[in-house]
């Protein structure tokens, strides 16, 4: 059986090479992650709307209840823009198996890791440019 161009993601010295089953199986979580993130973004959407049409929403609170629902309002909108973040990357992650990148690491060009993938289906980095990224 010929491998396919899809197939063929780099992977480190001592690694097995992909096979089709592993890559689509990487490729199934990833767009399983992209329908649930943006099941997620939608809902969190939705119920922040809600909160911001109800204008009967804070009056008659002490300043205690206001602080809170701000603090709470600013929690979900930080935990929105989470999703969307990793919703980018899955999607990127897929565009990237598309394109024939996948696995390559976007600062060296070296083989980002068969199992480094496997587990961390995201990432674009090899483990070497990714610690000297986070060093800085």
């Amino acid at each position: 059986m010929a491998m396919t161009t899809e197939t063929q993601a780099p992977v480190l010295n001592g690694e097995d090479p992909w096979t089709a089953a592993e890559f689509a199986e990487v490729r199934d979580g990833l767009q399983e992650e992209v329908d649930r993130l943006r099941a997620d973004i939608s809902a969190a959407e939705s119920e922040l709307a809600e909160r911001m049409s109800d204008s009967t929403e804070g009056a008659g609170d002490d300043p205690a209840d206001t602080g809170a629902k701000a603090y709470q309002r600013e929690h979900d909108l930080a935990l929105a823009y989470n999703t969307r973040d990793l919703l980018a990357q899955s999607e990127r992650a897929i565009e990237r198996m598309e394109a024939g990148t996948y696995g390559v690491c976007e600062s060296c060009g070296n083989a980002i890791g068969k199992a480094r993938l496997q587990v961390f289906p995201r990432a674009t980095r090899c483990v070497k440019c990714k610690q000297r990224q986070e060093r800085r």
